[in-house]
């Protein structure tokens, strides 16, 4: 993949894959697959900038598993692959 750097408080994120089962066993089609909410943080920026210059540190770290809100972010493809770009406001918890 493309180097990217993201700026600020952004974030990018690597989408988890979408299940392709039901708990219960059923398949779905590509149609009904919803995109997951969850992905691997590949890169942070510099942290969101105070009011007195200096830098917020993240609550995040790379390699971090996250969920994030429905319509966060941004999705872009580099490399022939998707990545979406959301600020750190957008995550919502660290899956542990």
């Amino acid at each position: 993949m493309a180097k990217l750097r993201p700026l600020g408080d952004k974030i990018i994120v690597k989408r988890l894959e979408a299940e392709t089962k039901t708990k219960s066993g059923i398949v779905l089609p590509d149609s009904a697959k919803e995109k997951p909410k969850r992905g691997k943080i590949v890169a942070l920026g510099d942290g969101k900038r105070l009011e007195n210059g200096e830098r917020a540190p993240f609550s995040v770290k790379k390699g971090d598993e996250v969920i994030f809100t429905s319509y966060a972010g941004t999705e872009i493809k580099v490399d022939g692959e998707e990545v979406l770009i959301l600020s750190e406001d957008d995550v919502l918890a660290i899956v542990d």
